[in-house]
C-alpha cells in the first residue's frame, strides 16, 4: 500500500451528517441555537421519496442533518433506536476519490458504497463510503468544478433566516477536530485500523496517568492525516471507582460514535456571548479551576492576551506550554441522551489538545452526570 500517496489525497472535513428523528426541528436548532445557516436541502420537494436532509454552514463547518421518510428504513430506524439523534458520517474532502477507496478496500475496509460519479454542467462530484467504528461510517468526496450542488439529490436554498438581523453571528471557522468515543480495551485496535487503512499518524497521546480525577481517567490518541487537516481523536475510558463521562456516552450513545465537535473561532470571547445569547447552555467550569489558572500562569513565562476574570466569566479554560496557548469552552449535550456536544476554541499558536485542562473538563462534566445520577 502506498501509504504516503493514501495521505496525500486528503483535503480536510467535508461534511459530518446526523441521524435525527425530526430533520426539520434539529435543523431549527442548530441555526438558532448554534448560530448554522441552512445552504442546501433535499426531501419530498425535490423528488427524494426515500430521505430528507438539512445541510447547514457556519464558516467551514458544514452539518447535515438527515431523517428516513418511509417509516419502514430499518437501517435508519434501528440507528435512531440505539444512538438517539447522533452521527452516522463523518465525511473527508479528498483529491482522489477512487485511489483512496481501493487503498482502504486492499488494507480491509468493509464498503458501503463504491464510488459513484454525479455530473452535472458546473463540475463532477465522485462519493464512496466504507464504515468506521460502530455504526459511524466515513465518506470520501472527490469535487471539481464550479458545481453550486453540495451533494447529488440536494437543491441550493437561499434561507435568509430573520433571526440573524437579531443574533450576533457565533463566528465559527472551521472544524478542527471530532473526537471519537470507543470501549476500554478498543483504543490501539482502532489507532492501527486508522493508520492501515486511512494511512493517518499519531498526532498526539495522552494517558490516565495525565488525564483523571478522584473517580476516573481517560486514555486518548489524536490520528491525523498527513497534512494534519483531518484530526480524530479517539479516546477510550479508564476504569475508575465511578462511570466516567466516556463510560456515559457509551452506555447512553449504545456504543462507540462521535462524541464532540471542535470549531475554530478568532473570538473566542464574542462566541461564548453570541451562543448565551442564542440560550446555548455550556459547561460550568470547576471554581477551584482559576486560581490554579493565576499560580500556573505565575510560574510560567507566559502571559495572557485575555483577562482571567473574563475568562472565568464566560468558563472558558486555557491550556499552554511555551510555545502558545488554547482558549476552549464547551456546550451541554445537544439532545436529552449524555451524548454529543460541541467545543469552540481558539488557538493562539498552539497545537495542543487542552491537555492540562483534561482533569479540569472531566470534573466539569462529573458535576453534570452527579446532576444526572450517572456517577454510580
Amino acid at each position: 500500500m502506498n501509504v504516503s500517496g493514501h495521505n496525500s489525497s486528503y483535503l480536510g472535513f467535508d461534511w459530518i451528517e446526523l441521524w435525527v428523528g425530526n430533520a426539520k426541528q434539529a435543523a431549527s436548532f442548530y441555526k438558532t441555537r448554534l448560530g448554522f445557516s441552512l445552504f442546501a436541502y433535499r426531501g419530498l420537494e425535490t423528488g427524494s421519496r426515500t430521505w430528507t436532509s438539512y445541510a447547514l454552514r457556519q464558516g467551514e463547518v458544514t452539518l447535515v442533518v438527515s431523517s428516513a421518510l418511509p417509516p419502514g428504513n430499518e437501517t435508519f430506524n434501528a440507528h435512531l433506536a440505539r444512538h438517539g439523534d447522533a452521527v452516522r458520517d463523518i465525511a473527508f474532502r479528498v483529491t482522489e476519490c477512487k485511489s483512496v477507496y481501493e487503498q482502504a478496500m486492499a488494507a480491509g475496509a468493509v464498503s458501503l458504497q463504491e464510488p459513484q460519479e454525479y455530473l452535472d454542467p458546473d463540475g463532477r462530484i465522485v462519493i464512496a463510503t466504507i464504515e468506521t467504528v460502530g455504526d459511524t461510517t466515513h465518506t470520501f468526496i472527490e469535487r471539481s468544478g464550479n458545481s453550486t450542488t453540495f451533494l447529488p439529490g440536494f437543491v441550493a436554498i437561499d434561507d435568509p433566516d430573520p433571526l440573524a438581523d437579531i443574533l450576533a453571528s457565533v463566528g465559527g471557522l472551521s472544524l478542527d477536530h471530532i473526537g471519537l468515543n470507543i470501549p476500554e480495551g478498543d483504543l490501539e485496535l482502532l489507532v492501527e485500523w486508522y493508520e492501515r487503512v486511512l494511512g493517518f499518524h499519531r498526532f498526539f497521546s495522552i494517558d490516565d496517568s495525565i488525564v483523571h480525577t478522584e473517580f476516573s481517567g481517560l486514555r486518548s490518541i489524536v490520528m491525523a492525516d498527513q497534512s494534519e487537516r483531518i484530526k480524530i481523536p479517539l479516546i477510550e475510558p479508564a476504569s475508575g471507582v465511578r462511570k466516567n463521562q466516556i463510560e456515559e456516552f457509551l452506555e447512553y450513545h449504545g456504543g462507540s460514535g462521535a462524541q464532540h465537535f471542535a470549531v475554530l473561532t478568532d473570538d473566542i470571547f464574542a462566541s461564548s456571548q453570541a451562543l448565551c445569547d442564542r440560550g446555548v447552555e455550556t459547561l460550568k467550569v470547576p471554581s477551584g479551576y482559576y486560581p490554579r489558572l493565576r499560580e500556573l500562569l505565575g510560574k510560567a513565562a507566559l502571559k495572557l492576551e485575555e483577562d482571567v476574570e473574563v475568562l472565568a466569566k464566560y468558563n472558558i479554560m486555557v491550556d499552554f506550554d511555551e510555545n502558545g496557548y488554547l482558549l476552549q469552552m464547551f456546550t451541554k449535550p445537544m439532545s436529552d441522551r449524555p451524548t454529543a456536544f460541541f467545543e469552540f476554541l481558539q488557538r493562539r499558536t498552539f497545537n495542543g489538545f487542552g491537555a492540562n485542562n483534561f482533569r479540569a473538563i472531566f470534573e466539569a462534566i462529573e458535576q453534570e452526570q452527579a446532576r444526572r445520577g450517572n456517577l454510580e
